[in-house]
Protein backbone atom coordinates (compact mmCIF):
# COMPACT_ATOMS: atom_id res chain seq x y z
CA UNK A 1 0.00 0.00 0.00
CA UNK A 2 3.15 2.65 1.02
CA UNK A 3 4.80 1.52 -2.30
CA UNK A 4 3.94 5.22 -3.73
CA UNK A 5 4.74 7.19 -0.73
CA UNK A 6 7.67 5.43 0.03
CA UNK A 7 9.33 5.83 -2.88
CA UNK A 8 8.15 9.79 -2.74
CA UNK A 9 10.18 9.79 0.48
CA UNK A 10 13.45 8.08 -0.82
CA UNK A 11 13.67 10.75 -3.64
CA UNK A 12 13.99 13.14 -0.41
CA UNK A 13 16.22 11.80 1.18
CA UNK A 14 18.17 10.98 -1.49
CA UNK A 15 18.60 14.44 -2.33
CA UNK A 16 19.69 15.11 1.27
CA UNK A 17 22.43 12.58 0.39
CA UNK A 18 24.19 14.80 -1.92
CA UNK A 19 24.58 17.94 0.67
CA UNK A 20 27.15 18.27 3.33
CA UNK A 21 25.06 19.68 6.11
CA UNK A 22 21.41 20.36 6.93
CA UNK A 23 20.34 24.36 5.89
CA UNK A 24 17.45 26.27 5.99
CA UNK A 25 17.41 26.49 1.92
CA UNK A 26 18.02 22.10 1.64
CA UNK A 27 15.32 21.50 4.53
CA UNK A 28 12.87 23.66 2.97
CA UNK A 29 12.97 21.84 -0.63
CA UNK A 30 12.93 18.33 1.13
CA UNK A 31 10.21 19.63 3.25
CA UNK A 32 8.31 20.74 0.02
CA UNK A 33 9.43 17.15 -1.43
CA UNK A 34 7.91 15.31 1.68
CA UNK A 35 4.37 17.85 1.95
CA UNK A 36 3.70 16.50 -1.90
CA UNK A 37 4.55 13.24 -1.33
CA UNK A 38 2.24 12.85 1.83
CA UNK A 39 -0.95 14.93 0.08
CA UNK A 40 -0.52 12.45 -3.17
CA UNK A 41 -0.78 9.57 -0.48
CA UNK A 42 -4.35 11.08 0.55
CA UNK A 43 -3.18 12.28 4.02
CA UNK A 44 -4.91 14.66 5.12
CA UNK A 45 -3.67 18.68 4.93
CA UNK A 46 -3.64 19.20 8.69
CA UNK A 47 -2.54 16.07 9.63
CA UNK A 48 1.10 17.07 6.71
CA UNK A 49 0.86 20.25 8.23
CA UNK A 50 1.39 19.20 11.80
CA UNK A 51 3.78 16.71 10.54
CA UNK A 52 5.79 19.22 8.63
CA UNK A 53 5.92 21.94 11.50
CA UNK A 54 7.00 18.90 14.15
CA UNK A 55 9.78 18.27 11.96
CA UNK A 56 10.95 21.94 10.45
CA UNK A 57 11.14 22.23 14.51
CA UNK A 58 13.29 19.43 15.52
CA UNK A 59 15.47 19.70 12.43
CA UNK A 60 16.10 23.35 13.07
CA UNK A 61 16.83 22.78 16.81
CA UNK A 62 18.47 18.94 16.48
CA UNK A 63 22.16 18.79 17.04
CA UNK A 64 24.00 16.47 13.96
CA UNK A 65 24.51 13.54 15.82
CA UNK A 66 28.60 12.41 15.41
CA UNK A 67 29.03 10.21 12.23
CA UNK A 68 25.45 11.03 10.91
CA UNK A 69 25.07 12.64 7.41
CA UNK A 70 21.95 14.78 6.59
CA UNK A 71 19.85 12.32 5.02
CA UNK A 72 20.31 9.83 8.20
CA UNK A 73 19.35 12.82 10.20
CA UNK A 74 16.24 13.61 9.13
CA UNK A 75 15.39 9.90 8.58
CA UNK A 76 15.82 9.73 12.58
CA UNK A 77 13.58 12.53 12.74
CA UNK A 78 11.07 11.69 10.62
CA UNK A 79 11.37 7.89 11.51
CA UNK A 80 9.93 9.49 15.21
CA UNK A 81 7.55 11.44 13.69
CA UNK A 82 5.63 9.07 11.92
CA UNK A 83 5.73 6.62 14.70
CA UNK A 84 3.90 9.07 16.51
CA UNK A 85 1.14 9.62 13.63
CA UNK A 86 0.48 5.86 13.43
CA UNK A 87 0.18 6.20 17.80
CA UNK A 88 3.51 5.98 19.25
CA UNK A 89 4.05 2.62 20.58
CA UNK A 90 1.93 -1.07 20.20
CA UNK A 91 -1.42 -0.61 21.91
CA UNK A 92 -2.67 -4.04 23.24
CA UNK A 93 -6.08 -4.98 23.10
CA UNK A 94 -7.98 -4.58 26.80
CA UNK A 95 -9.47 -7.76 28.32
CA UNK A 96 -12.00 -6.87 31.20
CA UNK A 97 -10.04 -8.17 34.52
CA UNK A 98 -14.09 -9.84 35.44
CA UNK A 99 -14.97 -12.02 32.25
CA UNK A 100 -16.95 -12.04 29.81
CA UNK A 101 -14.75 -9.20 27.95
CA UNK A 102 -17.00 -7.40 25.38
CA UNK A 103 -15.29 -6.74 22.53
CA UNK A 104 -17.83 -4.56 20.04
CA UNK A 105 -17.21 -4.13 16.66
CA UNK A 106 -18.75 -0.76 14.48
CA UNK A 107 -18.41 0.55 11.15
CA UNK A 108 -20.13 0.98 7.84
CA UNK A 109 -21.64 -1.34 5.60
CA UNK A 110 -18.78 -3.02 3.23
CA UNK A 111 -15.74 -2.05 5.81
CA UNK A 112 -15.33 -5.96 6.29
CA UNK A 113 -16.64 -6.13 10.13
CA UNK A 114 -18.11 -9.97 9.95
CA UNK A 115 -14.94 -10.98 8.44
CA UNK A 116 -13.12 -9.34 10.71
CA UNK A 117 -14.80 -10.32 13.68
CA UNK A 118 -13.64 -13.73 12.44
CA UNK A 119 -10.35 -13.01 12.53
CA UNK A 120 -10.51 -11.68 15.48
CA UNK A 121 -11.83 -14.86 16.93
CA UNK A 122 -9.19 -16.86 15.71
CA UNK A 123 -6.69 -14.40 16.97
CA UNK A 124 -7.67 -14.52 20.46
CA UNK A 125 -7.81 -17.69 20.22
CA UNK A 126 -4.05 -18.43 19.58
CA UNK A 127 -3.93 -16.48 22.80
CA UNK A 128 -5.78 -19.19 24.74
CA UNK A 129 -8.98 -17.21 24.57
CA UNK A 130 -12.16 -19.02 24.20
CA UNK A 131 -14.25 -16.44 22.09
CA UNK A 132 -18.38 -16.53 21.27
CA UNK A 133 -19.17 -15.00 18.24
CA UNK A 134 -22.25 -13.16 17.60
CA UNK A 135 -24.08 -11.00 14.76
CA UNK A 136 -26.65 -8.08 16.32
CA UNK A 137 -27.38 -7.39 12.78
CA UNK A 138 -30.72 -7.90 12.67
CA UNK A 139 -31.96 -6.00 9.59
CA UNK A 140 -29.72 -8.09 7.34
CA UNK A 141 -30.26 -11.84 7.04
CA UNK A 142 -27.71 -12.48 5.58
CA UNK A 143 -24.90 -10.80 8.07
CA UNK A 144 -26.20 -14.11 10.64
CA UNK A 145 -25.69 -16.98 8.07
CA UNK A 146 -22.48 -15.11 6.75
CA UNK A 147 -20.73 -15.24 10.58
CA UNK A 148 -22.29 -18.36 11.61
CA UNK A 149 -20.64 -19.53 8.55
CA UNK A 150 -17.12 -18.06 9.75
CA UNK A 151 -17.31 -19.15 12.75
CA UNK A 152 -17.83 -23.15 11.49
CA UNK A 153 -15.01 -22.90 9.52
CA UNK A 154 -12.95 -21.71 12.77
CA UNK A 155 -14.52 -23.93 15.06
CA UNK A 156 -15.66 -21.02 17.52
CA UNK A 157 -18.98 -21.18 19.14
CA UNK A 158 -21.98 -19.02 17.56
CA UNK A 159 -24.78 -17.11 19.20
CA UNK A 160 -27.80 -17.30 17.27
CA UNK A 161 -29.71 -14.21 17.13
CA UNK A 162 -33.53 -14.26 15.82
CA UNK A 163 -35.58 -11.46 14.38
CA UNK A 164 -37.60 -11.90 17.84
CA UNK A 165 -35.07 -9.77 19.82
CA UNK A 166 -36.51 -7.13 17.31
CA UNK A 167 -39.55 -5.97 19.78
CA UNK A 168 -37.01 -6.20 23.53
CA UNK A 169 -33.29 -5.67 22.22
CA UNK A 170 -32.23 -4.98 25.76
CA UNK A 171 -33.80 -8.32 27.31
CA UNK A 172 -32.11 -10.27 24.20
CA UNK A 173 -28.35 -8.47 24.77
CA UNK A 174 -28.82 -9.12 28.60
CA UNK A 175 -29.53 -12.83 28.22
CA UNK A 176 -26.59 -12.66 25.68
CA UNK A 177 -24.35 -11.70 28.54
CA UNK A 178 -25.92 -14.57 30.80
CA UNK A 179 -25.34 -17.04 28.14
CA UNK A 180 -21.67 -15.68 27.62
CA UNK A 181 -20.59 -15.42 31.06
CA UNK A 182 -22.65 -18.82 32.25
CA UNK A 183 -21.06 -20.96 29.68
CA UNK A 184 -17.26 -19.33 30.15
CA UNK A 185 -16.57 -17.42 26.91
CA UNK A 186 -14.25 -14.86 27.09
CA UNK A 187 -14.50 -12.71 24.85
CA UNK A 188 -17.67 -12.31 23.58
CA UNK A 189 -17.08 -10.60 19.69
CA UNK A 190 -20.20 -8.67 18.65
CA UNK A 191 -20.32 -7.84 15.09
CA UNK A 192 -23.13 -4.93 14.94
CA UNK A 193 -25.33 -3.52 12.30
CA UNK A 194 -23.56 -1.16 9.60
CA UNK A 195 -24.96 0.92 6.69
CA UNK A 196 -23.94 2.76 3.76
CA UNK A 197 -23.82 5.79 5.45
CA UNK A 198 -24.11 7.24 8.76
CA UNK A 199 -27.74 7.80 9.78
CA UNK A 200 -29.43 8.54 13.22
CA UNK A 201 -30.92 5.11 13.28
CA UNK A 202 -28.04 3.07 12.96
CA UNK A 203 -26.34 5.37 16.06
CA UNK A 204 -28.88 4.93 18.39
CA UNK A 205 -28.98 1.14 17.88
CA UNK A 206 -25.29 1.02 18.35
CA UNK A 207 -25.68 3.47 21.46
CA UNK A 208 -28.18 0.98 22.85
CA UNK A 209 -26.26 -2.02 22.33
CA UNK A 210 -22.69 -0.30 24.05
CA UNK A 211 -24.92 1.11 26.96
CA UNK A 212 -26.44 -2.55 27.82
CA UNK A 213 -22.83 -4.64 27.43
CA UNK A 214 -20.53 -2.11 27.96
CA UNK A 215 -17.45 -3.26 25.49
CA UNK A 216 -14.46 -3.37 27.11
CA UNK A 217 -13.15 -2.50 23.47
CA UNK A 218 -15.32 -0.82 20.77
CA UNK A 219 -13.57 -0.98 17.75
CA UNK A 220 -13.92 1.08 14.30
CA UNK A 221 -13.41 -1.36 11.65
CA UNK A 222 -12.29 0.79 8.95
CA UNK A 223 -11.73 -0.06 4.85
CA UNK A 224 -7.94 1.62 4.22
CA UNK A 225 -8.98 1.38 0.49
CA UNK A 226 -11.42 4.25 1.39
CA UNK A 227 -9.15 6.72 2.13
CA UNK A 228 -10.44 9.78 3.88
CA UNK A 229 -13.55 8.69 3.31
CA UNK A 230 -12.97 6.06 6.71
CA UNK A 231 -11.16 8.75 8.56
CA UNK A 232 -14.04 10.72 8.24
CA UNK A 233 -16.85 7.81 9.02
CA UNK A 234 -14.36 7.06 12.31
CA UNK A 235 -14.57 11.04 13.36
CA UNK A 236 -18.19 10.45 13.21
CA UNK A 237 -18.50 7.15 15.48
CA UNK A 238 -15.67 8.60 17.38
CA UNK A 239 -18.12 11.52 18.02
CA UNK A 240 -21.29 9.81 18.65
CA UNK A 241 -20.75 6.39 20.35
CA UNK A 242 -16.79 6.88 21.26
CA UNK A 243 -14.45 4.67 20.81
CA UNK A 244 -11.24 2.69 21.98
CA UNK A 245 -9.46 1.39 18.98
CA UNK A 246 -9.62 0.97 15.38
CA UNK A 247 -8.84 -2.35 12.87
CA UNK A 248 -8.24 -1.04 9.06
CA UNK A 249 -9.25 -3.66 6.78
CA UNK A 250 -7.36 -4.23 3.02
CA UNK A 251 -3.96 -3.16 4.05
CA UNK A 252 -2.42 -4.82 1.16
CA UNK A 253 -4.54 -3.26 -0.98
CA UNK A 254 -3.20 -0.52 -3.79
CA UNK A 255 -4.61 2.55 -2.24
CA UNK A 256 -2.28 5.09 -1.65
CA UNK A 257 -2.41 4.90 2.79
CA UNK A 258 -3.08 7.96 3.73
CA UNK A 259 -6.15 6.54 6.22
CA UNK A 260 -3.21 4.89 7.88
CA UNK A 261 -1.57 7.75 8.51
CA UNK A 262 -4.90 10.10 9.28
CA UNK A 263 -7.08 7.84 11.11
CA UNK A 264 -4.85 8.05 14.50
CA UNK A 265 -4.86 11.89 14.23
CA UNK A 266 -8.03 12.24 13.77
CA UNK A 267 -10.17 9.70 16.40
CA UNK A 268 -7.43 9.89 18.90
CA UNK A 269 -7.99 6.19 18.86
CA UNK A 270 -5.00 3.73 18.09
CA UNK A 271 -4.84 1.34 15.77
CA UNK A 272 -4.85 -2.10 17.04
CA UNK A 273 -4.33 -4.15 14.45
CA UNK A 274 -4.41 -4.43 10.04
CA UNK A 275 -6.14 -7.28 8.37
CA UNK A 276 -3.48 -8.01 5.41
CA UNK A 277 -5.95 -10.10 3.24
CA UNK A 278 -8.91 -12.19 2.69
CA UNK A 279 -7.87 -15.22 4.60
CA UNK A 280 -8.84 -15.66 8.59
CA UNK A 281 -5.31 -15.58 9.48
CA UNK A 282 -4.53 -12.46 7.83
CA UNK A 283 -5.19 -10.07 10.99
CA UNK A 284 -2.01 -8.61 12.00
CA UNK A 285 -0.95 -6.99 15.22
CA UNK A 286 -0.38 -3.40 14.43
CA UNK A 287 3.29 -1.71 15.35
CA UNK A 288 3.22 1.84 14.43
CA UNK A 289 7.66 1.85 14.67
CA UNK A 290 7.47 -0.98 12.51
CA UNK A 291 4.91 0.53 9.85
CA UNK A 292 7.03 3.76 9.86
CA UNK A 293 10.27 1.87 9.08
CA UNK A 294 8.44 0.24 6.27
CA UNK A 295 7.09 3.57 4.90
CA UNK A 296 10.79 4.94 5.21
CA UNK A 297 11.70 2.21 3.26
CA UNK A 298 13.78 0.57 6.26
CA UNK A 299 12.24 -2.80 6.29
CA UNK A 300 10.19 -4.55 9.25
CA UNK A 301 12.91 -7.19 10.09
CA UNK A 302 11.47 -8.06 13.63
CA UNK A 303 7.71 -8.62 11.90
CA UNK A 304 9.65 -11.19 9.37
CA UNK A 305 11.05 -12.75 12.27
CA UNK A 306 7.48 -13.49 14.46
CA UNK A 307 6.45 -14.85 11.07
CA UNK A 308 8.81 -17.11 10.68
CA UNK A 309 8.55 -18.21 14.64
CA UNK A 310 5.10 -18.26 14.46
CA UNK A 311 4.55 -20.60 11.42
CA UNK A 312 7.18 -22.30 10.98
CA UNK A 313 8.56 -25.86 12.09
CA UNK A 314 11.63 -25.31 14.54
CA UNK A 315 12.57 -29.14 14.74
CA UNK A 316 12.52 -29.01 10.63
CA UNK A 317 14.43 -26.15 10.58
CA UNK A 318 16.89 -27.68 13.00
CA UNK A 319 17.32 -30.55 10.48
CA UNK A 320 17.77 -28.07 7.58
CA UNK A 321 20.58 -26.75 8.76
CA UNK A 322 22.26 -29.78 9.67
CA UNK A 323 21.89 -30.80 5.91
CA UNK A 324 23.61 -28.00 4.79
CA UNK A 325 25.98 -28.35 7.19
CA UNK A 326 26.24 -32.04 6.12
CA UNK A 327 26.02 -30.77 2.29
CA UNK A 328 23.26 -33.18 2.25
CA UNK A 329 20.39 -30.88 1.10
CA UNK A 330 18.02 -32.33 -2.20
CA UNK A 331 15.20 -31.42 -3.72
CA UNK A 332 13.14 -32.69 -0.89
CA UNK A 333 14.16 -30.64 1.25
CA UNK A 334 14.05 -28.05 -1.19
CA UNK A 335 10.11 -28.88 -1.68
CA UNK A 336 9.65 -28.46 2.33
CA UNK A 337 11.54 -25.18 2.55
CA UNK A 338 9.22 -23.77 -0.22
CA UNK A 339 5.57 -25.10 1.74
CA UNK A 340 7.42 -23.31 5.13
CA UNK A 341 8.32 -20.33 3.55
CA UNK A 342 4.82 -19.93 1.92
CA UNK A 343 3.05 -20.72 5.33
CA UNK A 344 4.24 -17.02 6.23
CA UNK A 345 2.42 -15.88 3.48
CA UNK A 346 2.78 -14.68 0.03
CA UNK A 347 6.83 -13.76 -1.10
CA UNK A 348 5.70 -10.63 -1.96
CA UNK A 349 4.86 -9.51 1.54
CA UNK A 350 7.65 -11.54 2.95
CA UNK A 351 10.18 -9.15 0.25
CA UNK A 352 7.92 -6.12 1.06
CA UNK A 353 9.48 -6.33 4.84
CA UNK A 354 13.25 -6.16 3.56
CA UNK A 355 14.82 -2.57 3.57
CA UNK A 356 14.41 -0.74 0.30
CA UNK A 357 17.90 0.35 0.70
CA UNK A 358 21.34 -1.08 -0.44
CA UNK A 359 21.95 -4.52 -1.60
CA UNK A 360 18.57 -5.28 -0.73
CA UNK A 361 16.61 -2.91 -2.81
CA UNK A 362 16.77 -4.50 -5.94
CA UNK A 363 15.35 -7.71 -4.10
CA UNK A 364 12.69 -5.93 -2.04
CA UNK A 365 10.77 -4.62 -5.02
CA UNK A 366 11.05 -7.60 -6.78
CA UNK A 367 7.81 -8.92 -8.74
CA UNK A 368 7.37 -12.19 -7.92
CA UNK A 369 5.39 -14.71 -9.45
CA UNK A 370 3.46 -17.16 -6.70
CA UNK A 371 2.17 -19.51 -9.26
CA UNK A 372 5.88 -19.99 -10.07
CA UNK A 373 6.54 -21.28 -6.63
CA UNK A 374 3.32 -23.92 -7.31
CA UNK A 375 4.55 -25.06 -10.54
CA UNK A 376 8.69 -25.98 -8.93
CA UNK A 377 6.41 -27.62 -6.13
CA UNK A 378 4.55 -29.37 -8.48
CA UNK A 379 7.31 -30.75 -10.77
CA UNK A 380 9.39 -31.86 -7.48
CA UNK A 381 6.27 -33.82 -6.90
CA UNK A 382 6.53 -35.35 -10.21
CA UNK A 383 10.08 -36.66 -9.52
CA UNK A 384 10.79 -40.15 -8.18
CA UNK A 385 12.62 -40.14 -4.24
CA UNK A 386 15.75 -41.05 -6.53
CA UNK A 387 15.45 -38.12 -8.81
CA UNK A 388 15.03 -36.05 -5.91
CA UNK A 389 17.70 -37.02 -4.58
CA UNK A 390 20.03 -37.15 -7.13
CA UNK A 391 18.91 -35.51 -9.96
CA UNK A 392 22.41 -34.23 -11.60
CA UNK A 393 23.23 -38.40 -11.77
CA UNK A 394 19.96 -39.74 -12.45
CA UNK A 395 17.54 -37.33 -14.68
CA UNK A 396 18.33 -37.78 -18.31
CA UNK A 397 16.10 -36.77 -21.16
CA UNK A 398 12.98 -39.25 -20.71
CA UNK A 399 12.70 -38.73 -17.36
CA UNK A 400 12.42 -35.04 -17.56
CA UNK A 401 9.99 -35.67 -20.34
CA UNK A 402 7.96 -37.40 -18.09
CA UNK A 403 8.45 -34.79 -15.02
CA UNK A 404 7.27 -32.39 -17.51
CA UNK A 405 3.94 -34.37 -18.22
CA UNK A 406 2.99 -35.48 -14.82
CA UNK A 407 3.50 -31.54 -13.69
CA UNK A 408 2.05 -30.24 -16.04
CA UNK A 409 4.77 -27.62 -17.04
CA UNK A 410 7.24 -27.29 -20.00
CA UNK A 411 10.51 -29.06 -19.71
CA UNK A 412 12.36 -26.15 -20.11
CA UNK A 413 10.70 -24.89 -16.94
CA UNK A 414 12.24 -28.73 -15.63
CA UNK A 415 15.40 -28.19 -16.31
CA UNK A 416 15.76 -24.59 -15.21
CA UNK A 417 14.49 -26.00 -11.95
CA UNK A 418 17.25 -28.33 -11.66
CA UNK A 419 19.58 -26.14 -12.87
CA UNK A 420 19.15 -23.69 -10.18
CA UNK A 421 18.90 -26.02 -7.52
CA UNK A 422 22.48 -27.40 -8.33
CA UNK A 423 23.60 -24.53 -9.20
CA UNK A 424 23.02 -23.38 -5.44
CA UNK A 425 23.89 -26.74 -4.15
CA UNK A 426 27.42 -25.80 -5.45
CA UNK A 427 27.31 -22.17 -3.94
CA UNK A 428 26.88 -23.95 -0.34
CA UNK A 429 29.53 -26.91 -0.87
CA UNK A 430 31.76 -23.03 -1.31
CA UNK A 431 32.05 -23.54 2.54
CA UNK A 432 29.88 -19.50 2.76
CA UNK A 433 26.88 -21.13 4.20
CA UNK A 434 28.49 -23.62 6.36
CA UNK A 435 30.20 -21.26 8.37
CA UNK A 436 27.19 -18.77 8.65
CA UNK A 437 26.04 -21.92 9.89
CA UNK A 438 28.05 -22.50 12.43
CA UNK A 439 28.27 -19.42 13.92
CA UNK A 440 24.61 -19.94 14.93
Amino acid sequence: MFEQLSGRLEKMLKFLRGEVKVTDKNMAEALKMMRLAFLEADVNYKVVKDFEARIRERAAGEEVLGGLNPAQQVIKIVHDELTGILGGGQKPLQFSPHPPSVLMLVGLQGSGKTTTSGKLARWVTGIGKHPLLVSFDLKRPAAQDQLRTIAAGLNVPFYEMTAAPMASPKEALKELLTYTANRGFDPLIVDTAGRLHIDDELMDELRLVKDILAPVETIYVGDAMTGQDAVRSAQTFEERIGLTAVILTKLDGDARGGAALSIVAATGRPIKFVGVGEKSDKLEVFHPERMASRILGLGDILSLIEKAQDRADLAEAEEMARKLRKQEFTLEDFKKQIVQIRKMGSLQDLLGHLPQAGPLKALGRAQVDERRVAHFAAIIDSMTPAERADPKRVLNGSRRARIARGSGRPVQEVNQLVKQFLEMRKMMKGGAVQKLLGKL
